[in-house]
């Protein structure tokens, strides 16, 4: 049987989302399938797992995500920071300000953050008020406030792998109403292509995707996980891994979609299941679910 989850995690961008849709948005679940994350698995340079598409990264799908869900929004993106401080102020003046990808390591507002972890992320700006920024930052920070100078240096996104530096949206204008069934419909062809793997035009050197990406990474976890990759998995990529696999589970069921749903709870089951293992240090037992999740990507697509 398959449970939807409510809860807390890192889904950063599709809540921000949300936020600015306001009363017309959907679920963050629909949002988030819209984005096509939940289709696939990378291995960056043979080395950073991620559970998602194979090439993919968040800005990649804002567009197709907008559409789907019947919206349009005004992008700017790059200047110079006293540029792009007094473009935020202006737009401000109409309301709250989408932004990202940010450097979360300088949201100093969060516990433990001291400087760039290359970690992105994404806010929704409410006021800038002398010397200090206003945001709801969904990793859990409603009404966050923040020094002027940490959020220019979080916004210029020097370490962060994608993006453009200073981005932000503005103008969100619902050009139509679309049911979430509706919406999670027009968000299957982005997933069929990405979870195909097509048209990626460049990834670094020894990428994988998908299933041989689930067996390489059951090999740099069995073979002894080092720190670093541990702390990656068990503090990020395994939740939100699990909760958008979840997510689409819930999402390809309510459009009728049962067997694909089948194995999509089956990839959320499995990647969820490593976080157990890993935080305690059974690596043996993390690589193993991994080699019975790298064939499941291939019979997704299959059915899709």
């Amino acid at each position: 049987m398959h449970i939807p989850y409510t809860g807390s995690g890192p889904y950063c961008y599709a809540n921000a989302f949300a936020m600015m849709f306001g009363a017309a948005a959907p679920s963050v679940a629909v949002v988030e399938f819209a984005t096509s994350s939940p289709f696939g698995m990378q291995l960056i340079g043979g080395k950073l797992p991620f559970f998602d598409p194979y090439g993919w990264d968040p800005e990649l799908s804002f567009e197709d995500t907008l559409a789907a869900l019947g919206w349009t929004s005004d992008v700017v993106k790059g200047g110079s920071a006293e540029e792009v401080l007094l473009r935020l102020k202006a737009a401000l003046a109409d309301g709250p300000v989408w932004v990202g990808p940010v450097e979360m390591g300088h949201l100093r507002h969060q516990p433990g953050m001291s400087g760039p972890i290359e970690a992105d992320h994404y806010v929704v700006v409410l006021e800038v008020d002398g010397e200090r920024v206003l945001m709801h930052d969904p990793q859990g920070y409603p009404y966050a406030t923040l020094p002027v100078a940490d959020f220019m240096a979080a916004w210029a996104a020097d370490t962060v792998s994608y993006g453009t530096a200073y981005t932000m949206r503005t103008g969100f204008v619902r050009q139509r109403e679309v049911s979430e069934h509706d919406a999670i419909s027009a968000s299957l062809p982005a997933a069929r292509r990405w979870l195909s793997m097509e048209g990626v035009s460049s990834m670094p050197e020894g990428s994988l995707g998908n299933g041989a990406a689930a067996e390489a990474l059951a090999g740099l976890v069995g073979g002894g996980c080092d720190e670093g990759l541990r702390a990656h998995l068990i503090h990020f990529a395994v939740r939100v891994g699990a909760r958008r696999a979840n997510d689409a589970a819930a999402c390809l069921a309510r459009i009728g979609h049962e067997e694909a749903a089948v194995i999509a709870a089956e990839q959320a089951r499995l990647i969820g299941s490593l976080q157990h293992p890993l935080v305690l240090r059974d690596d043996r037992v993390a690589a193993a679910q991994l080699l019975k999740l790298a064939p499941t990507y291939d019979r997704l697509s299959a059915l899709l």
